[in-house]
């Protein structure tokens, strides 16, 4: 039976059903939700979504192509937008009309700068906007102070990656409750008055611009100050205010000083970044003044209140409070020694970084270090003597990290190492030190390393060490050692005896390795065999579990499938370039090529030789060209065999028909002839 509807009831149903299906799909297909957040990035959008839920709270259009926003969405709940790297330029001053609760807006990588006026309207009428990233958006400092007036609430604001030039008060007058500032990779070289209203400032960030200098620094209230990458020449603090800097981080890295900072007098700094400057004691030239020597300078034109200051070459009064400090990092710099009792006013002192600098000596017992220290970096340098009494090395409880690498050393106490009980990792690379033998007299050339229950990595690269004792580490369960570099180094039988148990990683690269018992080394995992000239693979290496290994420039043809095959069952990484294998042999290649959690770093630089003397990357090879090289070799040997056979026919031919001409003209006669039958 048909039915036969009336057409507007028919066309009812169908609105009805459109209705129905609208909204059983209440967001875009480019669009997904995740409880009350909206993600809709990499949509090739150039609008906000319509059709969204209500409820939504954040809604994410990262990466897209949106250019003006105008019409806003109704999504009263909304309290996050984000909207970086679109081609934003405008966004219309009614926009936010229908989400007044927008709390974090982020606007980075777009361009602002072309509408920022009517952008400036929009942003007024967020009165709960309190984290804004206007980052990378093209703009000047008048842009932005038009973009951030009336921001009253506003407590984290990014604006790196913009063209500012200049700083003054009206550049964040209304910011009165901000905390965190970002201002990196600007073009920044003036700041004038800008921060003193913002008593609420604790983290500023001024990387990568191009300040000439830091002078009255009295923001007391900062906890984090970064500077780093800049043109500093001066950083001179307020040193006349009572007040204490809650100032913990300051990085000064990466600048021009000359002089040490003049910080604060009285401050909770922990950690100060000073590495790569310029920087120097001058506390010689006072005690060494001659009438040709000036010993104090005056500053002028320092701005503010300030007309001159005078201040001596060095001085406890100028440097400041660094009592609290615990990281000190003068790395990359000009120091050839430190002021007596300057680490001294460090007490808890635990991180001193002083590598690639200008020491000659190091007095332990003058520089008081102190017992909190637990890194002390110092390669690099250009010591040549450690000097060292009981009493100050005892001090030194808590010294853990030691660097002397790439020094000059020629003394060194060599009972010093076994007088700190918490040593873990010693770096005494490229120093010209030996390792002492057993019952030596007190020898400053070499180090005892023997009964020192504490240390577990220990770098004696490039010592120049000749033959390494018996017994050398004996009661020193060490986990780490690097003996590679060392061209001269011959290992006695039992040299590393005791390590057995403990060691996990063992350098042994450019020693002239030739062969070497890793049997009973069970707990080997990494091992370095580079640049040794082998020719083969020491077979004890396949009873080892390694998970790291460093075969590289040696003399190696190939590997047997079996030495693959074990070493691939537990290998994770592997350095092979450097070697002339054979391109016909390549079998243990392709075994490891197969490994998944195999990883071979150098793959694309390992080489072979073919059987044209050519050097082909091993990688480009399809598949050993062994077989067709081959199968033509044995084809000119098939011909030449034919040919050399065809010639032993024709000539005993010849001979028959010479010596017995008669014989073949009487066999074919007697064979082929037939009477004719005429």
């Amino acid at each position: 039976m048909v039915v036969f509807l009336p057409p507007l009831l028919l066309l009812l149903l169908l609105l009805s059903g459109q209705l129905v299906q609208t909204s059983s799909h209440p967001h875009p297909d480019s669009c997904r939700l995740v409880q009350t957040a909206a993600l809709c990035n990499h949509g090739q959008l150039s609008s906000v979504p319509l059709g969204l839920p209500g409820f939504i709270e954040e809604l994410h259009l990262n990466h897209n192509h949106i250019q003006t926003l105008q019409n806003g969405p109704s999504y009263p709940a909304l309290h996050t937008l984000s909207c970086p790297d679109n081609q934003l330029e405008t966004v219309g001053s009614k926009f936010f009309s229908h989400t007044p609760l927008i709390e974090h807006l982020n606007f980075a990588v777009n361009n602002l700068h072309v509408g920022y006026q009517e952008t400036s309207r929009a942003l007024t009428t967020l009165s709960q906007l309190r984290v804004l990233d206007l980052s990378d958006n093209g703009l000047t400092e008048d842009m932005a102070s038009v973009l951030l007036q009336n921001l009253t609430r506003v407590e984290h604001l990014n604006l790196s990656r913009n063209l500012l030039l200049r700083l003054d008060e009206r550049s964040f007058r209304d910011m009165h409750q901000l905390r965190e500032l970002d201002l990196q990779r600007n073009s920044l070289f003036e700041i004038d008055g800008a921060f003193l209203h913002m008593h609420r400032l604790q983290r500023l960030n001024l990387a990568f611009n191009y300040l000439p200098c830091l002078l009255n620094f009295q923001m007391v209230q900062l906890l984090v100050l970064n500077v780093s990458h800049n043109s500093l020449e001066w950083f001179i603090s307020n040193q006349d205010l009572e007040e204490t800097f809650q100032l913990e981080t300051l990085d000064l890295s990466d600048n021009r000083l000359l002089f040490f900072p003049f910080l604060p007098t009285r401050s909770h700094l922990r950690n100060l970044h000073l590495s790569k400057n310029r920087l120097s004691f001058y506390e010689h030239l006072d005690s060494n003044a001659t009438s040709n020597w000036t010993t104090s300078i005056h500053f002028y034109n320092l701005g503010g209140n300030l007309s001159g200051v005078m201040a001596r070459l060095w001085s406890d009064d100028l440097h400041g409070d660094i009592s609290s400090l615990e990281l000190l990092d003068l790395s990359w710099n000009q120091v050839s020694y430190l002021p007596h009792g300057f680490v001294g006013s460090m007490p808890i002192l635990t991180w001193l970084k002083m590598g690639t600098n200008c020491l000659e000596v190091l007095d332990l017992s003058r520089e008081q270090l102190p017992g909190s220290l637990y890194e002390l970096d110092l390669s690099n340098n250009r010591l040549t003597d450690l000097r060292a009494s009981g009493g100050s090395v005892g001090e030194l409880g808590n010294l853990t990290y030691l660097n002397l690498s790439q020094n000059s050393l020629q003394r060194l106490p060599s009972w010093w190492f076994s007088s700190l009980p918490s040593l873990v990792s010693v770096d005494l690379s490229s120093n010209p030190v030996g390792v002492c033998p057993s019952g030596h007299q007190d020898d400053s050339s070499c180090v005892v390393w023997r009964n020192i229950p504490s240390l577990k990595q220990l770098q004696l690269a490039g010592c120049h060490l000749g033959t390494l004792p018996d017994s050398a580490f004996s009661g020193t369960p060490l986990t780490h050692l690097e003996l590679s570099n060392n061209p001269e180094l011959i290992i006695q039988p039992t040299a590393l005896q005791g390590l057995s148990r403990t060691l996990q990683h063992l350098g042994l690269g450019n020693t002239g390795l030739r062969d070497f018992d890793f049997s009973h080394f069970h707990h080997l995992k990494s091992l370095n065999l580079s640049g040794n000239s082998l020719t083969r693979l020491p077979d004890s290496l396949l009873s080892l579990q390694l998970t790291c290994l460093d075969l590289r420039n040696n003399r190696l043809s190939s590997l047997t499938a079996s030495q693959a095959s074990s070493l691939a069952s537990s290998l994770q990484t592997v350095l092979l370039n450097g070697n002339p294998f054979n391109c016909c042999r390549l079998d243990w290649y392709w075994t490891f090529e197969r490994t998944e959690a195999l990883r071979m770093v150098d793959s694309w630089d390992v080489t072979c030789l073919g059987l044209d003397e050519q050097t082909h990357r091993v990688q480009l090879l399809s598949s050993p060209s062994c077989e067709s090289e081959g199968e033509e070799s044995v084809f000119w040997y098939v011909l030449l065999f034919l040919s050399v056979a065809l010639s032993l026919v024709g000539i005993s031919a010849l001979c028959l028909l010479t010596f017995r001409p008669r014989t073949l003209p009487r066999a074919i006669k007697k064979k082929c002839w037939r009477p004719t039958p005429y």
